[in-house]
């Protein structure tokens, strides 16, 4: 436990200590808000699908938790290069806590990043139509964050070149994002659009954060719930088999 308290607590402080970092990725989230949110809500609600802001913003909040998250594993292949990760792991520590402290750590700090876009997303517009819901929207937001970072973290386990890594992380979270429904609604989609939807476990972290935050869910938050657990606990262990084979 020792080992997991200060692998996380060494991710949270290198989020703080980095100011330039916090505001560059709220940069984003803010773009898709306002110029989505304010740019297409006229045309949405003359289609009769009512505020645009109130769908968006759920998305966004995603977004920005799935954005974080997952180039939170660039910091495995950051502390290789400059032989923070070799210094770690021959210590006598279990792998399995190095890569739960990692993966807790960079998964609170795409929580605190979802945390503040919410925030944001109400200080524009945004309304929580059910206020007792919310401790449940915080609980699918963490899951998001831990899913994405196990799999951000699993994925550098594997690679050693630091550039090729963003180019990797952008190739998978476009499509993730993308086919999440975070921007469109899912009825009346094709059958092979939607299918490729329904294997996206972002597309569930959107529908409960939408189900819990403006009561919009689609799928069904129950479903919703138990998928993102489910995969988040295979990804978890499949993270930690990748970590417990890294070389140095």
């Amino acid at each position: 436990m020792r080992v997991i308290h200060a692998m996380w607590l060494r991710q949270l402080k290198k989020y703080w200590r980095s100011k330039p970092r916090m505001i560059g990725m709220l940069g984003q989230p803010m773009l898709f808000l306002l110029a989505f949110g304010f740019g297409f809500g006229p045309i949405f609600e003359k289609a009769g699908q009512g505020n645009y802001l109130m769908f968006l913003a759920p998305g966004v909040i995603a977004m920005s938790i799935l954005f974080t998250a997952m180039f939170a594993g660039i910091e495995v292949i950051w502390d290789r290069q400059f032989g923070f990760l070799k210094e770690t792991l021959v210590a006598p520590v279990s792998r399995t806590e190095i890569m739960i402290g990692k993966t807790l750590g960079g998964a609170t700090v795409a929580f605190i990043q979802g945390i503040i876009v919410a925030i944001i997303s109400i200080a524009i517009g945004f309304r929580i139509t059910n206020p007792l819901y919310v401790p449940l929207a915080l609980v699918f937001m963490f899951l998001i964050a831990l899913l994405f970072t196990a799999l951000g973290t699993a994925i550098a386990s594997r690679m050693e070149d630091m550039q090729a890594f963003p180019l990797i992380m952008n190739f998978l979270i476009m499509p993730i994002f993308f086919l999440s429904g975070a921007l469109f609604p899912l009825e009346g989609l094709p059958t092979t659009f939607g299918t490729i939807i329904r294997i996206n476990p972002l597309a569930y972290g959107v529908d409960g954060l939408r189900g819990t935050l403006s009561n919009a869910a689609h799928i069904g938050i129950h479903i919703d719930l138990g998928v993102m657990i489910a995969v988040t606990i295979v990804i978890s262990i499949i993270g930690t088999y990748c970590f417990s084979k890294i070389e140095i």
